[in-house]
């Protein structure tokens, strides 16, 4: 009984809300509806219907936005594509547009795409038909013709399907579909960065496409990138590839070529490059406190200030956690409310990570075990203790202080802290006439769920630099500073010196992975293998069974993680700096607990090709 209402839990909170999103995203985005999903379930011999649920699923979601009177970034295109089937509205909006000039275009979705051509299209030669299917190549062709529409993209550097449902085959089909008719203008020069960097990154796009490491799928679309007319000169050679023992070692190399670089170019700007937020963490808190991990480099005293990123993402998280752990101490027996606190708190650091699914299905059970309950481990009863702590906080302290509570409980540092009573003062504010619980959840839940609450920064001049996103730019590319940031929010920035530390396989690419808890399903995530069907629905493919369509999804993970590597290794301008230790954690969750692992597959070939570079 006990395993069942865990699966339960499991299906209830992580499978099923995991696979509607990304379900709903990849079909709406292209401009299907739930009955083209079920459509789909005829043509693939799936016992456990994914498809059939993720068209249910997406049923189910379009009519609570309809009672709901709500609507989402796709809705908006596809009511702005009904509105252009009239055909005058159709006409007075195209003869209002000159021309459509879209920038980062691998980023776009069949959607968007569709809404463009439309508005690029002259009046006289639109018969408001835009529909490719069943129509040969020929016929599909002969519109591109009538379009005033310039797309700017790289299909190397699309990077976003993590987050969005854009697939970087589309735009590659319109690039060859201008080729063929001679309206395909390439860019193959780049005046960022030194010759030895555009080598560097020219090498890897080959190897990765010449590689079988992608399957069927091939991450790169063919190029030979060649230096402008004034390039900036190398520094140290241009490429360095270090092994280091450790990951504290790498830290050690990093911190003093970023030293004695600073004193050779104090007007230089630096960046480490992170995959994980968790790396970029570890970073700052060892160069912050280089004592406490036993590192012989202080950056604090040759006036290098530190820039992570992701603290200020870190801190708008604050509201979100604050909201979870109070609507647990509203409704303590809710599994999913109990849960989620759990999450909180594990995240935190504060209870030893496990499957919460376990307890949060018995809610009662775990909080107030009984004498003939199944024996608590030291684990559970630390999650225990700390959630009946929570509880206690409400019988003994006013509501209005709850807010602080929390924020001590979790150990928020100073500008968390201040955050905090920033968020509990807006919630004072917006509760004055009603000092309920109910009237307390709803405020935190519509700051949450409807805006991005500003925190409070440490260092009083950072509010000014993040007022909007040229400053934040500019913020990240300041002289006498170490930035360090993600490669995602790297992409359209640059530095003179570039440092990506941590490249191990496990990493980058990394694999997709069935987490403990959601196993009994099988060897295979539902969500990725919808998403995978559905691709292939969209590009006339026959519908992949599980086993293939979870490969398959694999071959995608793997590409986008080569194309998000291209992506940082071209961000450095003079010097591109990479490492890969011996000795690395598992999971960045964890950093202290060290294991052998692999550099990622790039670096070998690289220390090959480069053997100079290699130190």
């Amino acid at each position: 009984e006990t395993e069942r209402l865990r699966r339960q839990s499991v299906l209830r909170t992580e499978v099923l809300p995991q696979l509607a999103w990304k379900a709903i995203q990849q079909a709406k985005s292209s401009g299907l509806k739930p009955e083209d999903l079920w459509k789909l379930r005829d043509k693939i011999n799936d016992h456990y219907q994914v498809v059939t649920i993720a068209a249910n699923l997406y049923q189910t979601y379009q009519e609570i936005l309809r009672e709901n009177q709500l609507i989402d970034y796709d809705e908006m295109i596809l009511a702005a594509l009904r509105v252009l089937e009239n055909e005058g509205a159709r006409k007075m909006w195209q003869n209002q547009v000159f021309a459509v000039f879209e920038d980062e275009a691998q980023d776009s979705t069949p959607l968007q795409t569709k809404l463009l051509k439309k508005l690029a299209n002259s009046s006289e030669n639109d018969d408001g038909n835009s529909e490719d299917n069943g129509i040969s190549q020929e016929q599909k062709l002969s519109p591109l013709n009538h379009l005033n529409f310039m797309r700017v993209g790289d299909p190397n550097q699309a990077i976003n399907s993590t987050f969005t449902p854009a697939d970087p085959i589309d735009f590659r089909q319109f690039c060859e579909d201008c080729e063929q008719l001679n309206k395909l203008a390439t860019m193959e020069q780049a005046g960022r960065s030194c010759q030895k960097i555009i080598d560097a990154a020219n090498f890897v796009l080959k190897w990765v496409n010449n590689s079988e490491l992608t399957g069927t799928e091939k991450p790169f679309r063919d190029q030979n990138i060649h230096p402008a007319n004034d390039n900036p000169s190398a520094t140290g050679g241009g490429l360095e590839i270090y092994e280091p023992r450790d990951i504290y070692q790498t830290l050690e190399l990093m911190g003093k070529r970023i030293i004695n670089l600073f004193k050779e170019n104090p007007d230089g700007n630096f960046a480490v490059l992170v995959r994980e937020n968790k790396q970029g963490k570890f970073i700052t808190d060892t160069f912050s406190n280089p004592g406490k991990y036993g590192i012989d480099i202080d950056l604090g005293k040759q006036n290098i200030s530190i820039y992570d990123v992701s603290q200020g993402a870190r801190h708008s998280q604050i509201p979100a956690e604050i909201l979870a752990l109070m609507q647990f101490i509203d409704r303590p027996h809710s599994p999913d409310y109990l849960k989620s606190a759990l999450k909180v708190l594990g995240d935190r650091g504060l209870i030893p990570k496990q499957d919460y699914n376990v307890f949060a299905s018995v809610p009662e059970q775990f909080l107030y075990p009984g004498p003939l309950d199944p024996y608590q481990s030291e684990k559970v009863r630390k999650c225990r203790d700390l959630c009946r702590n929570l509880l206690r906080a409400k019988s003994e302290l006013p509501l209005y202080q709850l807010i602080s509570f929390i924020a001590l409980t979790l150990k928020y540092q100073q500008s968390d802290l201040a955050t905090a009573d920033k968020l509990a003062e807006r919630v004072a504010k917006q509760t004055f006439d009603n000092s309920s619980m109910n009237s307390i959840l709803e405020v935190l839940s519509e700051i949450v769920s409807s805006e991005r609450f500003e925190p409070v920064e440490a260092d009083e001049n950072a509010e000014k630099n993040d007022e909007d996103a040229e400053k934040n730019y500019t913020r990240s590319q300041q002289p006498q500073q170490l930035t360090i940031i993600t490669m995602h929010k790297a992409k359209g920035l640059d530095w003179d010196y570039v440092f990506l530390p941590f490249l191990h396989e496990n990493i980058i690419p990394g694999n997709l992975r069935v987490l403990p808890q959601v196993s009994f399903l099988g060897e295979f995530d539902l969500a990725e293998v919808a998403r995978a069907q559905i691709r292939a629905s969209l590009q006339g493919q026959d519908l992949p069974d599980i086993s293939t369509a979870w490969k398959q999804a694999g071959y995608l993970k793997t590409a986008e993680e080569f194309r998000l590597l291209y992506v940082a290794m071209t961000r450095a301008k003079r010097l591109l700096w990479m490492s890969a230790a011996k000795l690395a954690p598992f999971t960045w969750n964890k950093p202290d607990n060290l294991q052998e692992q692999k550099p990622c597959p790039v670096l070998p070939v690289l220390k090959a090709e480069f053997p100079d570079s290699f130190r």
